[in-house]
């Protein structure tokens, strides 16, 4: 067990009491809180779907009249089926895939359109763009983000390297938290649910200087058990402990200047366990206990074969300066954000303490963004800007294999990136606009590897990524788009290099040219939108990383190459519809086709008398990782007025087909190969690994909530019950071979199974 629950759980329960308390006594003037910023929301009763406002291109407009393939996900609705964190997102967007990454401290896997980097290494750049209030966040350690606060969640399909810069070839998550009101008014909820789940998050703003200067306060507590089980004990492991807190001041001296700084703190204490999917034939495989080796991919993953403890912790602290200025020419934007995180986790990786990592890790990060909006002239607008980011880490892991110490890795890496870019909306005719724009970014990176390399190693690479839109909107109901841009993502070092070669030789960009039309329209005097694109992607000189057998002590190293080309095509479709008064149905639907071309990489495999030859394998016939064909959901909710109290009933389905998470060669093969032996000739490899690919998914989330007013100056009251994945649909989260031929072991982590929970929570 992580942390004294006792003791967190008296104190969450003082503080959501204390709220409570707050709630029932609060004044008149707090039911006037209009928020001043524009949310992504859908309209009241009877009103106009197509009326939701986003912000994907950097200016506020509604979602219907933006020409790009967007979702506005709507915070209510995660609220219902009590979402804690990012994760719940998969599904609920087409052709969008989440998942954590278990080797790191809050780390994510995400997929957008079939294109994804799965590495939790620093030196490894993601392949979709998070943003909180406007800030990148440069890693994937960090992007498994726990929600609580949330004002706006924005999902952009494709590249939008123009407005939001490198690293967003596949897309870019952006979230926006509430700001402070400058009236008294807050939140508070608490929840309780399986595998000892207890939960609270409160918000409470407070009024300094009338209208003038104001304070948010935040806090979010989570802590559970976990749901995986020691193989002997049956006692539950992957417990975690995480503290989210800060505060957010807003000073507003007049009606054209706001200014916000945030401070914020995460601090997390978790256990990191893996299950075991090995299987006879795996180096590691006669060295475990009995049921380690041959288990299946359902229910025998959520049993861990411990070898040691496995405890970890992840400290994070930020701060973020947002200013507004409106000039009246020009509309002034500045965000200046520093991140730092030091973390430290210890496992076995699921081979019962055979092979156990020791990975102590610090990163920060400095981004400072600038940004002009205007209009040039009557029907042309522009958002123009400067950017610079950089980034520190540090990773001294030391690893230990039977028992006996094996080296370690130590990288050291620093990165730098410049940008400028340009984008406008030019109105040709009354029904016809052109928008486009560009952006101009360098990057430059610096590695250091101690323990295998004397002396530094740099690179540099430069990148101009233009985008062009048109869109024509015959009526008021109908916009039909098209799109060609243009993604990049940067170059660099592999951070767990084994040898001098792999630590010296840096893999170059990634380009994505990206073509896509679309259909926005809206139906039934607007209780009814439906919106559909297309797109073909052509994605070259794909980063791929591959871990394979190597002459060091830890028997294995990963490898990152520009080895491959992919064609992506798919369809998309988004629909909205309020049939009756109070009820709200959403659906969405994502088709993902991926190919990869050229596909060619060197794999060394080992004889049986221990001598190893090289054979290049041909990996085109394998599917992409994280690259599912279909993506299905449908939620909907209805509302019963009860007298005075609001019941809401929810319910969604999300499916998910199976997809492969790995490049990792079918051990199946192992045989043939070392028959054949050496030879140039590329060795068609037909399959991924079978233990790589994850089931297909049907996740069912059931809940009813209330809402009753607490007194009579507007504060509310929710009570909520909540069932996610109610058919408990088990398999992988997570799932990776070590290597190949040999294969030295597997491991994966299952995903959720079916959780019972509820919640109370207050407003005012």
């Amino acid at each position: 067990m992580i942390g004294t629950i006792s003791k967190s759980r008296r104190a969450t329960l003082s503080g959501a009491a204390a709220l409570a308390a707050i709630a029932w006594a609060a004044p008149a003037a707090a039911q006037d809180q209009a928020g001043d910023q524009a949310k992504t929301s859908e309209a009241s009763i009877g009103g106009e779907l197509g009326a939701i406002i986003v912000t994907a291109r950097r200016r506020s407009e509604t979602l219907q009249n933006t020409p790009v393939a967007i979702t506005a996900i709507q915070p209510a609705q995660l609220e219902a089926k009590g979402t804690l964190d990012i994760g719940d997102l998969q599904g609920t967007a087409p052709n969008l895939l989440i998942t954590q990454q278990p080797t790191g401290s809050s780390a994510a896997n995400i997929s957008i359109r079939g294109i994804a980097f799965a590495d939790v290494e620093k030196s490894f750049d993601p392949a979709v763009g998070i943003y909180v209030d406007d800030v990148y966040i440069g890693t994937s350690t960090g992007q498994y983000l726990d929600f609580f606060d949330i004002d706006s969640i924005e999902v952009l399909r494709g590249p939008q390297g123009t407005l939001f810069g490198r690293n967003t070839i596949a897309g870019v998550i952006t979230i926006q938290r509430t700001k402070p009101t400058m009236t008294f008014s807050g939140k508070g909820e608490a929840s309780v649910s399986s595998y000892g789940t207890f939960g609270f998050k409160g918000v409470l703003n407070v009024p300094l200087i009338e209208d003038k200067l104001g304070v948010k306060l935040f806090e979010f507590h989570q802590q559970t058990d976990g749901y995986q089980k020691h193989y002997l004990t049956r006692q539950n492991l992957g417990a975690s402990n995480t503290e989210n807190y800060g505060a957010a001041i807003r000073f507003r001296p007049n009606s054209s200047l706001d200014m916000i700084l945030t401070l914020e703190k995460q601090d997390q204490k978790f256990e990191s366990y893996m299950g075991s999917t090995m299987i006879p034939g795996d180096a590691f495989c006669n060295f475990v206990p009995a049921g380690a080796c041959g288990g299946n991919l359902t229910d025998d993953i959520y049993t861990v074969y411990k070898g040691i403890d496995s405890p970890g912790f992840y400290k994070a602290k930020a701060a973020t300066l947002n200013v507004d200025w409106n000039t009246g020419p020009v509309d002034i934007t500045s965000v200046t954000s520093y991140r730092k995180s030091r973390e430290h986790v210890v496992f076995d990786i699921g081979t019962n303490g055979l092979f156990i990592a020791d990975r102590p890790q610090t990163y920060k990060q400095f981004s400072q963004e600038l940004r002009f909006a205007g209009d040039l002239f009557n029907g042309f607008d522009y958002v123009a800007g400067l950017y610079y980011f950089e980034s520190d880490y540090e990773l001294d892991q030391t690893t230990t294999v039977f028992g006996a110490p094996a080296g370690g890795i130590h990288a050291i890496g620093h990165s730098e990136s410049y940008a400028g870019f340009v984008d406008f909306n030019w109105q040709l005719l009354d029904t016809v606009r052109l928008s486009g724009g560009g952006r101009y970014t360098h990057d430059r990176k610096r590695y250091r590897f101690p323990l295998i390399l004397t002396d530094p190693v740099s690179e540099s690479w430069s990148k101009f990524t233009p985008k062009v839109t048109l869109d024509w909107r015959p009526n008021d109901a109908v916009m039909l788009y098209g799109t060609w841009s243009r993604g990049y993502r940067s170059g660099g070092f592999s951070g767990r290099a084994g040898t001098p070669f792999s630590a010296s030789t840096p893999y170059d960009p990634e380009t994505v040219d990206s073509f896509e039309v679309g259909a926005k329209t809206k139906w039934w005097d607007g209780r009814m939108t439906f919106n559909v694109a297309a797109f073909y992607t052509d994605y070259k000189d794909i980063q791929q990383s591959s871990v394979i057998t190597a002459a060091n002590a830890q028997g294995n190293e990963t490898i990152v190459v520009n080895a491959a080309g992919a064609k992506i095509k798919g369809i998309e479709a988004d629909l909205a519809i309020e049939p009756i008064d109070r009820l709200n149905l959403r659906a969405a639907l994502g088709y993902t086709d991926s190919k990869f071309k050229g596909f060619i990489i060197g794999q060394p495999i080992t004889q049986a008398d221990g001598s190893v030859f090289l054979r290049p394998l041909d990996y085109s016939a394998v599917d992409p990782i994280f690259a599912p064909k279909w993506t299905v959901s449908v939620n909907g909710d209805y509302t019963i007025p009860v007298g005075q109290v609001d019941v809401t009933l929810s319910a969604g389905y999300r499916y998910i087909a199976a997809y492969d998470q790995q490049i990792a060669p079918d051990p199946a093969l192992y045989g043939q190969l070392l028959t054949e032996g050496a030879s140039d000739v590329p060795f068609i490899v037909p399959r991924n690994d079978p233990r790589v690919r994850s089931d297909p998914q049907n996740l069912v989330d059931l809940s009813i909530s209330a809402v009753f007013p607490m007194n009579e100056t507007g504060a509310k009251a929710r009570v909520t019950g909540f069932v996610r994945n109610v058919l408990d649909d088990r398999g992988p989260s997570f799932s990776f071979a070590v290597a190949a031929y040999p294969n030295l072991w597997h491991y994966a982590v299952p995903r959720e199974p079916r959780v019972f929970g509820a919640s109370f929570g207050i407003e005012f």
